[in-house]
């Protein structure tokens, strides 16, 4: 007789089931069971019964009676075949890969129905499927205590979506719009081919092409590969623009680890002319060859508004792969804790994130580190949100913060010119940086905004940046970066959405040295989790 095993193992520790099973086999064939009393009186009363009421009843006692036995001993098995249904599109060797280790592992009855139920989580997971249902029948005859796994799929009606959002990303550092197409499936694989375009209100824009595969043969990890071209105009901030044809390679993808390399093609100009010494020596096209390993894990409860929890996260890449190319070695740590306080549904949140990059090569310390990969701080996005970003610091616009040289002047410009950049400087960033956040937030006392998701919140920020590089190291001193962080404090309402968490703030800034970009008053943020 078959059993639906995905069905039959959410029932383990419930009582026997009175689902019928599927039409069995003539009652000689039927397995020997076993006797007791209450099946024997069960087939006296089946006795009084004619036609299909009488079959029925059979039936019923049949499944009964082969759940009890099930869940009262094991009972040794192996897999025979696995067989593949409903899959129009998608290969059987794809599905029998995923899952065949797992079902094929299993040595009783027991094993495999358990084996069964995290089969379908798995195919589930694969995003091919809008229902995955597995039987377990009886193997060939000639086969005793062995089993064949029916595997049947229904697979997704739309392999082919789209849409546009709004989303905030930390690279552009600016709200954007983000349009998206996808293919599902196209050759059958579980390949997932996707295009889009990207456009922020600071003249960032982004086009790219890319596809993932969750394995590719023996190789269990997704896999994904990417060709982008990027662009974005940092001239009101540090007086270049900047241009990147990349190629990105996902080589590990897992809940915890990722690793991959990137390709790309870099250039930096400066259309005013009036870049500072140190971003001028910059400007120009380079090889970016890197690799980057990023290790994960987040156990908060939410990640536009955790309420308990912590997460940690550490980045690590390794510049200059080639001989020819920017040569450097960035890390970042970043490590937050949300701690609930049981009234108003109150939490507090805290966070550190701390990162350095240093170049590569002879005298290394002498040397200069790429502007674009150095770390920078300011801007209105949420420190909550933005796990593993080392950016936001509320109060300061962005890149506001840090060692800075003044622009070249140009005949009949004037500062006015560029009052996005606050004084006519270029910021260059820092090799060092440390940003901090404490955030408490709390329900409204007005129940349409509570039951909206809208919410209060206090909050106080701090960070600092350094330069170590081209011999800066010997002017730094841990009791004058101490001293001269900069903070902010101050309340706002978050109403936290699907797409992004929109934030309206009071900052009033606490520290801040001369040439930052800092004032207090109302800020608008947006901000998407990462």
């Amino acid at each position: 007789m078959a059993i639906a095993a995905d069905s039959t193992a959410e029932q383990a520790s419930g009582p026997v089931p009175h689902e019928l099973p599927e039409e069995p086999r003539n009652a000689p064939d039927q397995p020997d069971l076993g006797e007791d009393d209450e099946f024997d009186e069960e087939e006296d009363d089946a006795e009084e019964l004619d036609g299909p009421a009488a079959e029925a009843a059979f039936k019923e006692r049949v499944h009964r009676a082969v759940i009890r036995r099930i869940y009262a001993e094991p009972i040794e098995i192996r897999v025979h075949s696995i067989i593949i249904k409903g899959n129009l599109s998608t290969r059987a060797s794809l599905i029998e890969a995923e899952v065949a280790n797992l079902l094929r592992s299993a040595s009783t009855v027991q094993d495999l129905l358990v084996s069964s139920r995290l089969a379908t989580m798995v195919l589930h997971r694969v995003n091919l499927f809008e229902h995955v249902s597995i039987t377990l029948d009886a193997g060939p005859p000639e086969f005793p205590g062995t089993a064949n796994v029916i595997i049947d799929v229904v697979e997704s009606a739309r392999r082919f979506v789209g849409g546009i959002h709004r989303s905030s990303k930390p690279q552009v550092r600016s709200l954007s719009i983000e349009g998206w197409l996808m293919f599902k499936n196209l050759f059958g694989y579980g390949d997932m081919w996707d295009a889009s375009a990207t456009y922020g209100w600071d003249q960032s824009s982004e086009i790219g092409m890319g596809v993932q595969l969750p394995r590719l043969k023996s190789i269990s990890t997704l896999l994904t590969a990417r060709a982008s071209i990027f662009s974005k105009d940092w001239l009101k901030f540090s007086s270049y623009k900047e241009r990147l044809l990349s190629l990105s390679f996902g080589l590990l993808s897992n809940s915890h680890h990722n690793v991959s390399y990137n390709l790309g093609w870099r250039a930096l100009t400066d259309p005013s002319q009036m870049a500072s010494e140190s971003i001028k020596r910059q400007l120009g096209s380079d090889l970016l060859s890197a690799l980057s390993y990023t290790y994960k894990v987040d156990q908060r409860d939410s990640e536009l508004r955790p309420t308990q929890g912590y997460a940690f996260v550490s980045t690590s890449q390794v510049g200059g792969l080639w001989k020819k190319g920017l040569r450097f070695f960035r890390q970042e740590f970043d490590v937050r804790g949300a701690v609930p306080f049981g009234f108003y549904n109150a939490a507090l949140n805290v966070g550190i994130t701390a990162g350095v990059i240093l170049p590569l090569g002879r005298g290394f310390m002498e040397l200069f580190s790429p502007v674009p990969d150095r770390f920078y701080l300011g801007g209105h996005s949420s420190p909550v949100s933005n796990l593993g970003v080392l950016s936001s610091l509320l109060g300061f616009k962005t890149r506001g913060v840090g060692p800075s040289e003044p622009r070249r002047s140009a005949p009949g410009e004037s500062v006015k010119d560029h009052a996005a950049a606050c004084t006519g400087r270029d910021y260059l960033g820092g090799d060092l940086a440390v940003s901090a956040f404490a955030d408490l937030s709390f329900d409204l006392p007005i129940k349409m905004l509570k039951d909206n998701g809208i919410h209060g919140h206090a909050f106080l920020s701090a960070g600092n940046l350094a330069k170590l590089s081209e011999s800066e190291y010997k002017n730094f001193s841990f009791p004058e970066f101490r001293r001269t962080f900069r903070s902010s404090a101050g309340v706002g309402i978050v109403w936290p959405t699907k797409l992004f968490r929109m934030e309206i703030n009071y900052c009033h800034v606490l520290n801040k040295l001369e040439h930052d970009c800092g004032e207090s008053g109302i800020q608008f943020g947006f901000s998407s989790p990462q």
